[in-house]
């Protein structure tokens, strides 16, 4: 129960993050397929074999990859998330904080192989 219950929340997530640009959609279909492998055999074929959703949890299931789209959208909502901490006059430190996890995730993010 708890797996299905998890599962539902991170596709909720999952689901947000859509309209909103600094939730990740993808990190949360990717685990909200995990906690369905393991609760529920037909929300997770419902989830993989979904038009929109499944692509990029097979795309990592079967190789690892992120699509150029998405590198891209990830590289903007970034930099929208850094910018929009500059405008409202985010301390230095956390400045600093976000530039040196951003580096990483960016890192992470474009070493990844494309489909």
């Amino acid at each position: 129960m708890l797996w299905r219950v998890g599962g539902a929340i991170a596709l909720g997530l999952g689901i947000l993050g859509i309209p909103l640009p600094l939730l990740p959609t993808t990190p949360f279909l990717l685990l909200a397929a995990f906690c369905f492998a393991r609760s529920s055999p037909p929300l997770h074929r419902w989830l993989i074999s979904h038009r929109h959703f499944g692509p990029p949890i097979i795309r990592w299931r079967d190789c690892g990859a992120i699509s150029r789209k998405a590198k891209i959208l990830a590289a903007l909502a970034m930099a929208a998330g850094f910018m929009g901490a500059l405008a409202f006059g985010a301390p230095l430190f956390a400045l600093i904080a976000q530039v040196v996890v951003l580096t990483f995730v960016g890192a992470f993010i474009f070493t990844r192989p494309e489909e």
